[in-house]
């Protein structure tokens, strides 16, 4: 079975949704989400930004990061506007807000 089937079906099971047509186009699109997101990560945000703050969750239109320091924080708090532009553009992934959280010591 490809991964992406499988990845499909998990989907589907945890949003507890039938695998009609409606539902499976849904799970296809949220899985494509899911994959440029964390597959593409570095290609949307650069080198600089990846090597600091990593996607950790997406939930729905919600993406959750942590970051290595508060620095980091602060300035994805200026980037975010740019940061949801660039991962529709390179992961195909509509973002609406970006929750950040700074990586315990």
């Amino acid at each position: 079975m490809p991964i992406g089937d499988s990845l499909n079906s998990v989907i589907r099971s945890l949003r507890n949704e039938s695998s009609d047509h409606a539902s499976s186009q849904s799970a296809t699109q949220m899985a494509n989400q899911m994959g440029g997101v964390f597959g593409r990560w570095a290609e949307a945000v650069g080198d600089a930004v990846a090597s600091h703050v990593k996607p950790v969750k997406l939930d729905g239109t919600k993406l959750i990061v942590e970051v290595d320091d508060p620095a980091w924080a602060t300035q994805l708090r200026f980037l975010e506007t740019t940061l949801k532009q660039r991962l529709l553009e390179v992961a195909g992934a509509t973002i609406e807000s970006v929750e950040v959280r700074v990586k315990g010591r």
